[in-house]
């Protein structure tokens, strides 16, 4: 097994958001790897938890990531959450993601979650799957 990917992946996922135009036209610079001091927007993007399992076999090292990407929004219903949700999702899943260590072999999405949080916020936590090989 291997870790050593895991920085690479969270950078390119990252920046593949950020480069996504339809992305940032919902949310604009809002997206987030490490929320930001003092108030939080209104409505926002932050990368979340990660598990990570061995997926190394005979021709190398490899790991199989689930990620969280989650929309947090203040609106009062669950709307505008998922239409930034689905533009995430079609920025994500079968990206041809650059990563800087290793080679992504697939982005796919594995689940989604919707509730309601404390203090009237809604949230929807998003889990992508990538399988990663060391080169």
């Amino acid at each position: 097994m291997t870790y050593a990917i895991s920085a690479a992946l969270q950078s390119a996922v990252y920046d593949q958001l950020i480069g996504n135009a339809a992305l940032t036209a919902l949310v604009g610079d809002d997206i987030y790897d490490a929320l930001p001091q003092g108030p939080l927007p209104s409505l926002y993007l932050t990368l979340g938890a990660e598990t990570v399992r061995d997926a190394s076999d005979g021709t190398g090292y490899g790991a199989w990531h689930d990620l969280t990407v989650a929309v947090v929004t203040d609106a009062a219903g669950f709307h505008m959450a998922k239409t930034v949700a689905a533009a995430a999702s079609d920025a994500l899943v079968d990206a041809g993601l650059a990563l800087s260590r290793g080679r992504l072999v697939s982005l796919n999405f594995r689940r989604a979650t919707a509730r309601r949080q404390s203090g009237g916020r809604r949230r929807i936590d998003m889990t992508f799957r990538a399988r990663v090989a060391e080169d």
